[in-house]
């Protein structure tokens, strides 16, 4: 019976995440590049949209959610400030 590593586990999932999210940046570069044919830039958008996106806003959202439980059992007083990049 194999032992599932938790932290490898984590890694890969990380790598998936930005395999997604890089290969979703690289559609965008094309589509805007407006060098691809219609029919191939549609089969993009829709791989973009459909599958990478919704791929990444439910990784995002699982992660906000472990957060969550994180800082309710770590501090039950603890507040949620949204991230703002911009603000650093």
């Amino acid at each position: 019976m194999q032992k599932n590593n938790s932290k490898s586990g984590g890694k890969n999932k990380s790598t998936r995440f930005e395999s997604s999210l890089n290969k979703l940046k690289n559609i965008v570069t094309r589509l805007e590049s407006g060098e691809l044919q219609l029919e191939y830039a549609l089969s993009e958008l829709k791989r973009g949209v459909h599958q990478l996106a919704r791929q990444i806003q439910q990784k995002l959202q699982q992660a906000e959610q472990r957060v969550q439980m994180l800082l309710n059992d770590s501090a039950e007083d603890a507040r949620l400030v949204p991230f703002n990049p911009d603000s650093e």
